[in-house]
């Protein structure tokens, strides 16, 4: 049974029959149509059926007269349709028609007609509710102009003083000089854009375009419970001519995020146009920034709390591994008609109606909800500023119980978190608290009284010390788990910190303080400063005081040295990091290959840690086991047949002891370690190829790929530390090989695979199992689109993969180092005159340093750009080389 096979029941609405009772009412059919089904809520039915295809709606439509009803609602098949979109939306009158539009059934539909069928005997207070809300007008209610102040001529200290950080207001004036004061109506916009997609909001995942003629039609024939609105950080991309239309008010120009470039700084601005019933439910903005929005055409209204108190009706989730917030919330037109009567008046939000012309500004942490009175054009932008810095940087920290504390108050936190905390009296007297809006005359009630003797003297303060206060301590930045609400990526985040102390350096103060809650900057520092004291390296001075680049491990550039702590995945996995990068370095020495005239420079390497509450630095070379606490046991089983025994084979064994342990053991391996790796190198002066893509030359590109070429064969073909079979621990020697199908008994005696790629291909086998969420897990995100086809392109059995030669049992299988990460990041170039450059060897022994030099204040100027060094060798690895390869396929 097609989903064009039900019998249409007054698509666009619910049966009045069905709800309405009549003077003689007849049987109940509840019992016998539904069964056992009929304990549940109809509200829980509801939210069942939109999990099923629309295929299989249509056959549940077929099994009772109930369910054909259920089957029939409007917005179950609302959610289908963009649950299901797979192309540009064009709506068809109904979403039903919408969705086999989008399956490609509508045509065949039409063809039969079906007669509507009408069933008495069932009520249903949840559907009427929700038709009623489907059907109501907004222009018979009464709205008074509400309690937020308004503003004509605002100054920008008045502004400063008065309302930035604190409370919103309601300015008249910003907007009288744009010209989309004028322009920016629905027949003007029709007019001239209707033939251009823009974005719409939508609950699903999907992107949801429509063309604005579409969209226009849409919207003066629909009547959906919450109707959809345009919502589009793009219109900038896809309609530039907007962007001419308006500027940025004098009162909002600053802006943090102004250092990042367009493609790097997440979305800000939006495009906002809906009809009468469309709007914002209750949210808090995105990581806590403030914003501005002005009303075009149209009449909004606006309820707002200050942070910490949640609306009626809204719960808020926050992850406890990643710190990831959700917000369960009814529409605003269900939350206006629903909630709002129920409250008392003390309990009401701050209410304002917006006019045309009007700003309204919302500050950092204000949960608000808008309705649209009537049809209506807006436009929207989200800022950072000096006032609610401190605060987006404290919501991209690690952990939960900040951000929970940040939107829901004292009520988020359990008493365990509260046992130290007390009512903070050094907290600034103009921070909000929540006790401090008087509405009409009354006092706000921003929480209920807490039960529990240990939240008595806790009163919340929307305030950075209060705030701090519940940081998670044991999580840091570098190995705690990102979470996917942030509104920038985990390695996005360092680089924006750091560009801001370049370009801004009148505010290192401030950006010190964010620093400090989002990185643990401080701490950071302090090690640092360790570091250099021990091994006799000039101090940081203050403008070498945050990390550099965008990688997972803090890499400082002090003086002539670039230092980098290791981190990443934990202390042991750093252990084999350093070990494997210290190996390298020696073999290359060792045999002399021109490459090392193309790395950096090792200038120191050994440990920091904490030893009897104060911290200790000793060298190492890589070579034997460091003489740590008392308390260290990551020694390998085979520390004394080995040189490095945290070299490259027993980094590969770690690997795949790593990679089997179950996902459930996944986060921070080590927690908070008290033991951090270091290496120091020598710094190079020129500039990463990261900085200067935009501006090299055809020929400077020539000479880059010239460059690589020579120096990763180079690497390729350098030799690799033999394997003793000794790496392997005896258990490991007859053990199961998990393949793509299944698994591999007694594999030596089955293949001719040595003991080095048997433990090559377990660990490839076992990173096979969870690639797809390691992927969705990375901080700049990937298309979901190439995580989902990603297995396409595996090998579904590895062990066949690199049989390369079935009847030779005695083929071996040779191994070439891999530098793991040569990204645009780890290319250093330095700069040349254009007669020097044009046909120079690459070859080139002249002194340079190392460096991960992110130099964002130098000038990019340049008649040429000389590739000289490829840098950051901590990711080193082992894999098949490309000529054996070529001969598997």
């Amino acid at each position: 049974m097609n989903p064009m096979d039900m019998d249409e029941a007054r698509e666009s609405q619910f049966q009045p029959a069905a709800s309405v009772p009549a003077a003689a009412v007849p049987e109940d059919r509840r019992f016998q149509a539904l069964g056992d089904l009929r304990f549940l809520p109809d509200e829980t039915l509801c939210a069942i059926l939109t999990y099923l295809s629309p295929h299989d709606i249509g056959r549940l439509s077929c099994v009772s007269s109930v369910m054909y009803i259920f089957c029939n609602e409007e917005p179950l098949w609302t959610t289908l349709c963009l649950k299901n979109v797979n192309r540009q939306l064009e709506y068809k009158g109904s979403w039903k028609r919408t969705t086999l539009h989008q399956l490609d059934l509508l045509t065949e539909y039409e063809k039969t007609p079906a007669k509507q069928l009408h069933f008495n005997g069932f009520y249903s207070l949840f559907l009427y509710r929700r038709l009623y809300r489907c059907y109501t007008t907004l222009d018979g209610f009464s709205f008074d102009n509400g309690n937020v102040d308004r503003k004509k001529d605002l100054s920008l200290q008045e502004f400063y003083d008065d309302y930035d950080g604190q409370k919103p207001v309601l300015i008249s004036g910003l907007a009288d000089t744009w010209p989309a004061r004028n322009s920016w109506t629905f027949e003007q916009l029709l007019q001239n854009y209707g033939d251009l997609a823009f974005r719409l909001s939508q609950r699903s995942s999907r992107k949801v375009m429509m063309t604005f003629k579409d969209y226009v039609s849409y919207t003066q024939i629909q009547h959906d419970e919450d109707p959809l609105y345009v919502f589009d950080d793009k219109f900038g991309e896809v309609a530039p001519k907007l962007l001419k239309d308006y500027s940025v008010p004098h009162l909002f120009q600053e802006d943090f995020f102004d250092v990042l470039g367009r493609d790097e700084r997440p979305p800000f601005r939006w495009l906002i146009i809906g009809p009468e019933r469309s709007g914002a439910s209750w949210h808090v903005d995105p990581a806590l920034t403030s914003a501005w929005n002005t009303l075009l055409c149209g009449r909004k209204r606006w309820a707002l709390y200050p942070p910490g108190k949640v609306p009626l009706g809204v719960t808020v989730h926050v992850n406890e591994d990643d710190g990831d917030v959700n917000i369960d919330t009814p529409s605003s037109l269900q939350w206006w008609l629903d909630f709002y009567p129920l409250l008392s008046d003390e309990d009401k939000p701050i209410e304002c109606t917006q006019l045309p012309g009007e700003t309204i500004f919302v500050p950092s942490g204000w949960w608000h909800c808008v309705l649209n009175l009537e049809a209506s054009v807006a436009v929207t932008q989200n800022f950072v500023n000096s006032k609610n810095f401190e605060f987006v940087c404290l919501d991209m920290a690690p952990g939960y119980r900040h951000k929970g504390l940040c939107r829901a108050g004292i009520l988020a936190l359990d008493e365990g978190s509260l046992v130290d905390v007390k009512n903070d009296s050094s907290c600034e007297e103009n921070h909000v608290r929540c006790s401090d809006f008087i509405r009409k005359e009354k006092r706000m009630k921003t929480h209920q009284p807490p039960e529990s003797d240990n939240l008595e003297n806790v009163e919340f303060v929307y305030d950075i010390k209060f705030l701090s206060r519940f940081l998670d301590q044991e999580r840091d930045h570098y190995n705690s788990e990102w979470s996917s609400s942030n509104v920038i990526g985990q390695r996005n985040m360092r680089g924006w910190l750091q560009k801001l102390w370049v370009k801004r350096p009148e505010l290192r103060g401030l950006i010190w303080k964010g620093a400090c809650l989002a990185l643990n900057a401080g701490r950071w520092h302090d090690r640092l400063r360790e570091i250099c004291a021990f091994n006799d390296f000039p101090l940081p001075t203050d403008e070498e005081k945050l990390p550099v680049g965008t990688g997972s491990n803090p890499v400082y550039l002090v003086a002539e040295n670039v230092i980098k702590i290791l981190v990443e995945r934990g202390l042991e996995a750093s252990l084999y990091a350093l070990g494997t990068e210290l190996q390298f370095y020696n073999l290359l020495d060792q045999v002399n290959s021109p490459l090392k005239d193309h790395i950096p420079v090792v200038l120191a390497s050994g440990f920091l840690f904490l030893k009897d509450g104060s911290c200790q630095v000793i060298p190492w070379d890589g070579i034997g086991v460091p003489e740590l606490n008392e308390n260290f046991n990551m020694v390998p089983e085979n520390h004394n047949e080995v040189d490095y025994p945290f070299g490259i084979w027993n980094k590969k064994q770690f690997e795949y002891h790593k990679v089997r342990l179950s996902s459930l053991e996944s986060g921070n391996p080590e927690g908070c370690s008290t033991v951090w790796p270091y290496i120091v190198l020598k710094r190079c002066r020129g500039k990463i190829f990261a900085d200067l893509r935009e501006s090299l030359s055809w020929n400077d590109m020539l000479n880059l790929a010239t460059f690589l070429g020579e120096q990763l064969r180079n690497l390729h073909t350098l030799p690799y530390p033999s394997f003793n079979v000794s790496n392997l621990l005896v258990s490991e020697q007859r053990t199961e090989l998990p393949l793509g199908n299944g698994f591999l008994d007694d594999t030596a005696e089955k293949t001719s695979f040595s003991p080095e790629l048997i433990t090559y291909i377990k660990t490839l086998n076992k990173k096979k199992q969870d690639i797809s969420s390691r992927l969705t897990k990375w901080g700049d995100p990937i298309p979901v689109t190439l995580i989902d086809k990603v297995g396409e392109y595996i090998p579904e059995d590895f062990e066949k993969f690199f049989n390369m030669f079935e009847d030779d049992k005695s083929v071996a299988k040779p191994y070439t180092w891999i530098h793991s990460d040569v990204m645009d990041d780890n290319i250093q170039m330095k700069p040349c005159n254009l007669t020097s450059c044009l046909g120079e060897s690459t070859h080139d022994p002249s002194p340079v340093n190392n460096g991960c030099a992110n130099d964002y204040n130098g000038s990019t100027k340049s008649n040429s750009w000389r590739p000289c060094h490829i840098i950051d060798f901590s990711d080193l690895s082992l894999g098949v080389s490309a000529f054996c390869m070529m001969r598997m396929l």
